[in-house]
């Protein structure tokens, strides 16, 4: 007889039945993450500030599965309960939550205006846990021992080792809302809600265009694995942490990266 501590699951990484919102899905890692929920079986729910961005990306992702794109500016509290309700209205259960959606602002120290910290803190730290406070009661209905919801907040290499740029804002808000990360994960695991984080490197998007035109070539041939990520790389740990596989994980950051923060030796 088998051992039932080894039974297969086939449907390991399948997330079909799941219901899904990805902020900042319109582009960049969000647009990677909901490319893979998709793929893996999910319903997805996507925002963007603008409702041109949001129509083209649901245009683009609709030929990989059920996709909806809701305009908000989640750096606003009224805008977050507004698209938590919205997603509510369509399904009392969220499987996954994933607050991607986030601001950068470099600037010399000299000159970092106030702006900087607002514009950002509010986006970058705020939102995921006014998201998480509106979507509380699906995300409690659709948690089981077995399967619970999940939490996946994007945060950043720039909160684990310290970039070049003067990003004082973007790597302050990032560590917080690593640290915010282990706080909920705590006070909700008992509910049946895992939350975690990804922490990317860099990958192609609109928020690291200029770095990586610049020095791209430079910061690959500096990772161990002498190379920039790619969209799977992204889709695929999110998957994994969205599905039965990710199911007893949680409080943690994964550093998706090629190595370059969890190695760094001064570069």
């Amino acid at each position: 007889m088998a051992d039932s501590r080894f039974t297969s699951h086939p449907g390991l990484f399948d997330l079909s039945g799941k219901y899904a919102l990805v902020t900042g899905g319109t582009r960049g890692i969000g647009m990677m993450i909901a490319r893979g929920l998709l793929q893996a079986g999910a319903r997805v729910v996507i925002s963007s500030r603008t409702a041109d961005a949001c129509a083209e990306a649901q245009r683009l992702l609709s030929e990989f599965g059920d996709v909806r794109a809701i305009p908000a500016d989640l750096s606003r509290h009224d805008e977050c309960r507004r698209l938590a309700d919205l997603v509510q209205a369509d399904s009392d259960r969220l499987d996954v939550l994933v607050n991607n959606a986030g601001a950068m602002w470099r600037e010399p120290l000299e000159t970092f205006p106030d702006e900087a910290w607002d514009t950002v803190l509010d986006l970058n730290l705020k939102s995921p846990f006014w998201l998480v406070q509106a979507l509380l009661p699906a995300l409690r209905r659709a948690g089981t021992a077995d399967d619970p919801a999940r939490v996946i907040n994007i945060g950043s290499i720039a909160a684990i080792h310290v970039a070049a740029s003067p990003n004082y804002s973007y790597a302050g808000s990032k560590a917080a809302l690593h640290q915010l990360t282990r706080v909920l994960a705590r006070e909700l695991g008992p509910e049946h809600i895992t939350v975690n984080a990804v922490a990317p490197g860099p990958f192609p998007s609109q928020m690291m265009a200029a770095t990586l035109d610049a020095i791209g070539d430079t910061i690959a041939a500096k990772a161990p694995l002498r190379r920039l990520g790619r969209d799977d790389d992204m889709a695929g740990t999110a998957v994994f942490l969205a599905s039965r596989a990710g199911s007893y994980l949680t409080g943690a950051v994964i550093p998706v990266d090629g190595g370059i923060a969890t190695t760094a030796s001064g570069t």
